[in-house]
């Protein structure tokens, strides 16, 4: 099969080849995917570039955890019927060398997900990652109907979904944007403001944005850099959800004033979801795309041949939405 992989971390170029490697088998539990697009998040090109330097211990990698595609067979304790069943996948290579930059996977049946007829395969190389994590950082922590909500980078792939899963649940939402473009999506989504997040003081506009009432859940993207601000305009006994700290890799937390804030800081990453979290997630997203309810932002399609430009695209800073590659 064509596939695309790694057997040394580097920069996208230097590292990443393609070409053919052998077509993986259903194993017991598993489905055989044939796969039309693979989506492309952060986590795996910080994988690519040694983040974890233990993840070539067994050979090359073929990278990306999303995907979807179209069952073609099934191992052993699998339904036969799931066969020429229209999938999205997540957790594909999860403690695992082989993902979905490729024209197949073999995986847990359980990560394959029926995909509607009404969505396109490039909108279901965004569900994993993207909507999952929304998805948790929305629902995590309790009920969040008529709560404010702080969605900080609105119109990234996270934000994109987390504006959307908060205003279905019944929030009132605010995000943060840093250009009148990004501000209009996310307003177009449901947001009841917006603020530039590279302003000084911007939490001043956001509790403007509330009439002075403050913010009882965070939805961050940017943890370290964020974190002042937010400590500003975040309610006692509030929640940040974060699922990244680019800018600041290591942020120092003024422990003695979260504490007496009673606050709860959320990590969250898909990988290590509860499984009754994910099924949620699941549920929930099939459910949206039956009734149309989501909308999708998907930034770039590129073949597979031209993998190393999709990683460089998901490095670039200026970027907002999901980049897929074709693998049909």
């Amino acid at each position: 099969m064509k596939a695309a992989w790694f057997e040394a971390f580097g920069n996208a170029k230097d590292v990443i080849r393609v070409g053919e490697q052998t077509k993986p088998q259903a194993g017991p539990g598993e489905v055989l995917v044939r796969l039309q697009t693979s989506g492309v998040n952060p986590s795996d090109v910080k994988k690519r570039a040694g983040a974890f330097p233990n993840l070539l211990k067994d050979g090359p990698v073929i990278p990306h955890s999303d995907g979807a595609g179209v069952i073609e067979a099934v191992g052993d304790k699998v339904a036969n019927s799931r066969v020429g069943e229209r999938v999205w996948v997540y957790q594909a290579q999860f403690a695992r060398s082989l993902g979905t930059a490729a024209e197949y996977v073999a995986l847990d049946s359980n990560r394959a997900v029926s995909l509607p007829d009404n969505t396109d395969f490039d909108v279901g190389a965004c569900l994993g990652i993207p909507a999952m994590t929304a998805h948790r950082c929305v629902h995590s922590d309790g009920d969040v109907k008529d709560h404010w909500i702080l969605v900080t980078g609105g119109a990234g792939r996270v934000g994109y979904y987390a504006i959307q899963w908060a205003k279905m649940a019944g929030a009132r939402v605010i995000a943060t944007a840093s250009n009148m473009e990004d501000k209009a999506l996310c307003i177009k989504l449901g947001a009841s403001g917006v603020v530039n997040h590279r302003e000084p003081g911007w939490s001043k506009k956001v509790l403007e944005c509330t009439g002075g009432k403050k913010i009882s859940r965070v939805i961050e993207v940017e943890f370290g850099a964020n974190l002042p601000e937010i400590l500003e305009c975040i309610a006692v006994n509030g929640t940040i959800a974060t699922y990244s700290s680019t800018l600041v890799k290591q942020p120092e937390l003024p422990f003695l004033q979260m504490m007496y804030m009673d606050l709860t800081v959320r990590m969250v990453i898909v990988y290590s979801m509860p499984e009754a979290a994910k099924a949620l997630a699941v549920g929930d997203i099939t459910k949206a795309l039956e009734r149309n309810l989501l909308r999708h932002r998907i930034a770039k399609t590129v073949p597979l041949e031209s993998l190393p430009q999709a990683h460089q695209l998901i490095e670039s800073p200026g970027l907002r939405g999901c980049v897929v590659v074709d693998t049909s």
